[in-house]
């Protein structure tokens, strides 16, 4: 499989490049980081007229309909500068869950708005209880005449403090296996009986708590059949995990770089600490993460493209891959920085919190490894 960029993804990693050099310093990132949003309207607004929020929603729907190959080109620069944005929950997880899921009516009235940024949506899965398979979804959607009404809590949900609207997944019936019940449901963020409170720890893009208090959907609100919402929502998934790998894998190259460069900077006892065996080992460490976890990822891009039967299996390695080996390379490099790796303003925090949030964001490494296994088994 040749994996080499064309010239239309060669133009797109430049452009892309130069706007983060020019909008994202490390000091930018350390600033958005230590908002109360996360979110940097400015920036939004200038990736959203370079095109970027609509480059895999179809052209009929106001997007530009680029590959996954493209938009992994673009996330891997963005993870090399560790940006933060709702890109992901938006324009790339909620739009093809709609696009999957919705009716006819349903795409031209929501995809247009998340194409052009105008409106940013975010996509509430995990719950207390948290996990990313189908069995991990408990809240219930309570039948009402006209629609639905739910009451209860999801965690850990990205942009949601920032989000227009949220796309709820939500369990309305019970089966044999655990992906029957599941319903899409379209919730406006300023509904009456929703409260989002952004949590706290040591956590990369900020994740929220959102709480439903007998909230009311509408049944024009239901995306999909109801109680079958799980193939719509396993396919936007593996598409948002494969472009989150190539964020991951960026991430892991910078933090390659940042330790190459140290261990050839920094002096002990009169010579470059890059003279030094161990030293060596971490740097090499870091090098075989940072390859392993590209590839794979572009591997995965590129069968979700050509529609490939076992892409699926090609998107559970990639982020088995990156999940593991995006941590490790932050051990690695904070071995070699020692106490300096420690200095916010440095730098290197900024990807190892996103190591630690991200390895665990739409399945961890021993979630992927088993459903690879599940996977091949059949």
């Amino acid at each position: 499989m040749d994996l080499a960029l064309n010239e239309v993804q060669t133009m797109l990693q430049n452009v892309a490049t130069e706007f983060m050099e020019a909008e994202m310093p490390k000091s930018r990132v350390l600033e958005i980081d230590d908002s109360d949003s996360g979110f940097a309207v400015d920036l939004w607004e200038k990736m959203c007229d370079l095109g970027w929020a609509g480059m895999v929603v179809p052209e009929e729907y106001g997007g530009s309909g680029n590959s996954f190959t493209d938009l992994g080109v673009l996330y891997e620069v963005m993870g090399y500068y560790a940006c933060s944005s709702p890109h992901l929950s938006s324009a790339v997880l909620s739009a093809q869950a709609i696009l999957e899921a919705g009716n006819d009516a349903q795409k031209r009235d929501l995809l247009p708005a998340i194409a052009s940024g105008q409106q940013i949506f975010a996509f509430a899965f995990t719950e207390p209880d948290y996990a990313w398979g189908p069995s991990g979804v408990q809240l219930r959607a309570q039948p009402r005449p006209g629609g639905f009404a739910l009451t209860g809590a999801k965690l850990f949900i990205p942009d949601a403090n920032i989000a227009d609207r949220l796309l709820v997944v939500a369990r309305t019936g019970d089966g044999g296996d655990p992906a029957d019940g599941l319903t899409l449901l379209l919730v406006d963020k300023d509904a009456p009986g929703i409260s989002v409170r952004v949590q706290t720890g040591w956590i990369g893009p900020k994740v929220c708590e959102v709480n439903f208090e007998n909230v009311e959907i509408p049944a024009g609100n239901v995306l999909g059949p109801v109680d079958g919402a799980w193939p719509a929502i396993n396919n936007a998934f593996d598409r948002a995990t494969a472009v989150l790998c190539a964020y991951m894998a960026g991430g892991t190259q910078r933090v390659f770089e940042m330790t190459q460069e140290y261990s050839q900077t920094r002096i002990a006892f009169g010579v470059p600490i890059g003279t030094f065996q161990r030293v060596q080992d971490h740097v090499i460490d870091a090098l075989n993460e940072a390859d392993s976890a590209k590839w794979s990822a572009y591997e995965a891009l590129s069968q979700l493209d050509a529609g490939d039967p076992g892409a699926a299996v090609s998107v559970s390695l990639a982020k088995a891959v990156a999940s593991d080996g995006f941590p490790k390379a932050c051990d690695a490099s904070h071995h070699v920085h020692a106490g300096i790796g420690s200095d916010l303003e440095f730098g290197l925090t900024q990807y190892t919190k996103r190591a630690r949030t991200l390895q665990h964001y739409l399945g961890d490494a021993i979630y992927h490894k088993g459903r690879m296994a599940r996977l091949l088994a059949v």
